[in-house]
């Protein structure tokens, strides 16, 4: 009996140790923004968990970022509650209006018109953030909306100092914003571009979110404040509906779970693309040894794992809802393994020898992540968006609220390139109330040392970003060096290879053009949020990318 019960503790130790320590005992948030980590870390320190501190710093978002995020947009939110061991996520991306249609934003002739899906409130997907951060409030957080919602009202109401990205921003955007009065109001309270340090208020934001606090999400998505935005919309030219809004409900999803080399991946699942390009690249290079490669080496076999992983979104994926998907295929090991056998070990494959698919959506790089975990283990990761900055630029009048541009991110018409290059088919093709195909991802990594939270906005690039800091993190890389590290991304189409300065030495790059490669420098991208968590000595660290003005704090 003595010897049965101390093989099955062997047997258990392996789960045991990957299980860690119940509770980190620490609070922990990275942001984009320095007022939206306060704001988490407030709510936490006023006696919320987690999912409260999620919520503030999300609508802590919407005011101090709202070029990037914003209740007008959308996004997925992926939540472990320490309590059940549970992981979920929380679908809040926003969909067609059901007026949409597949030829929308084509002319009599069917050509795709230029601008068309990026400008004005016919852009404009019908908003999920809302009712998203409604749901985990009322789901899993201990304070009241209206507690987790008070800081990004004061933050509305009583301004903040524009800092030197928001002014360039506005800079940037000046010609689209102004087309909009109550944009150009709200954003220009001069008529002219504030200056960096300009204290700028937002009271009709704050009435809005006050509105919301107090009603919840019915006073988004029904009553008076709905009518002012589907009135305002079909006044210039969009097509939301009341019942759009009425009708419109998050969807709860079951992660995916992947495994590479022992180290368990929680990520996110359709309509996000990055989860399955994600785990389908990682699959391909489990049958690799990196370690034992040289660098060169090893980057060209990440780069090819990209190729063959971004190839497959482009002809598979889209909303789950209304697209049959070969997903038990993709993650397929034996899959991956007939991929790994093509790639050759020192010639890239030309993007051309692959079967070809059709080009697809482009997907804006100006979205936003965060991280959170609490004393209790409790884990948020969310990444969400308005799509291209400031989304479609129009604000319905008295609201406050910047309406997103989501549908741009649908397939216009299959066969257009679009300006990110990437490829794709009627998979994505609009439809009513159906929900664009994305690359947000933020994700979970769990090994025998700890834990880690990880996400970043960066359009198809978030995908080849949150590889890279996945297999940092396995290499004994924390937060830091997740968020710092030089990147590189290869997406099928083009075919070719975009890397940061100083992701490849000089000799690499000679020795990745010697295997046939284009690459092209780029400037720095990505704005990656990350808490590490390793078991030994309990030790929590959080980091922002350096990259950018977001902070992270521990207590």
């Amino acid at each position: 009996m003595k010897i049965r019960l101390v093989g099955l503790l062997l047997l258990l130790l392996p789960l045991l140790v990957l299980a860690g320590p119940l509770k980190p005992g620490h609070d922990a948030v990275a942001s984009a923004q320095p007022y939206a980590t306060q704001a988490g870390m407030q709510v936490m320190a006023e006696g919320g968990n987690a999912f409260d501190a999620a919520v503030a710093v999300s609508a802590a978002l919407s005011v101090v970022e709202p070029y990037s995020s914003g209740i007008g947009g959308g996004g997925f939110w992926l939540l472990h509650d320490a309590k059940t061991g549970k992981d979920v996520m929380v679908d809040g991306r926003e969909y067609a209006p059901a007026a949409a249609t597949a030829t929308m934003y084509q002319d009599k002739n069917g050509n795709v018109i230029e601008g068309a899906s990026l400008n004005g409130p016919l852009s404009a997907g019908i908003p999920g953030e809302v009712a998203a951060l409604a749901y985990i409030n009322q789901h899993y957080g201990k304070l009241t909306f209206a507690q987790d919602l008070a800081p990004a009202i004061k933050l509305a109401r009583d301004g903040f100092p524009l800092d030197p990205r928001f002014h360039g921003m506005l800079v940037s955007r000046e010609d689209k914003l102004k087309q909009w009065p109550a944009a150009w109001k709200a954003f220009y309270p001069n008529g002219v571009v504030p200056p960096t340090g300009y204290i700028l208020k937002q009271p009709d934001l704050a009435n809005t979110l006050e509105s919301i606090a107090k009603h919840g999400a019915a006073a988004f998505y029904t009553g008076t404040l709905a009518r002012e935005m589907v009135d305002a919309v079909r006044a210039n030219g969009g097509i939301w509906s009341l019942e759009d809004l009425r009708d419109y409900q998050i969807k709860l999803r079951t992660p995916l779970s992947g495994d590479y080399r022992g180290m368990k991946i929680i990520t996110v699942a359709p309509p996000s693309s990055g989860g399955i390009v994600m785990l389908e690249a990682l699959n391909i290079l489990s049958g690799f040894d990196l370690t034992h490669d040289s660098e060169l080496m090893r980057k060209h076999l990440i780069i090819e794992a990209m190729r063959f992983a971004f190839r497959d979104r482009a002809e598979y994926l889209g909303d789950p809802d209304f697209v049959q998907m070969p997903l038990k295929r993709l993650l397929s090991p034996y899959y991956a393994a007939g991929l790994r056998a093509a790639i050759l070990p020192g010639k890239a494959t030309p993007s051309n020898d692959l079967a070809p698919v059709t080009p697809e959506a482009p997907e804006s790089q100006h979205t936003t992540s965060i991280a959170v975990m609490d004393k209790n283990g409790n884990l948020v990761g969310g990444t969400f968006t308005v799509n291209f900055r400031f989304g479609s630029g129009f604000m319905p009048p008295h609201t406050g609220v910047i309406l997103n541009d989501e549908m741009d991110d649908f397939v216009s018409k299959p066969g257009v390139p679009n300006g990110f290059g990437l490829v794709g088919n009627s998979a994505n093709e609009i439809a009513p109330h159906k929900r664009p195909l994305s690359s947000m991802m933020p994700t979970f990594l769990y090994t025998t040392r700890g834990l880690a939270i990880l996400g970043t906005p960066g359009g198809s690039r978030i995908i080849s970003m949150v590889l890279l800091g996945t297999l940092d993190y396995f290499n004994g890389g924390d937060a830091q060096s997740i968020v710092s590290l030089p990147r590189y991304h290869m997406q099928y189409l083009p075919d070719t290879v975009f890397y940061e300065p100083g992701a490849f030495t000089k000799d690499e790059i000679t020795g990745l053009g010697n295997m046939g490669y284009r690459l092209e420098e780029t400037r720095p991208y990505g704005n990656m949020q990350s808490i590490t968590w390793d078991y030994k000595g309990d030790k929590v660290t959080a980091a922002a990318d350096p990259r950018d003005v977001g902070t992270a704090q521990v207590k």
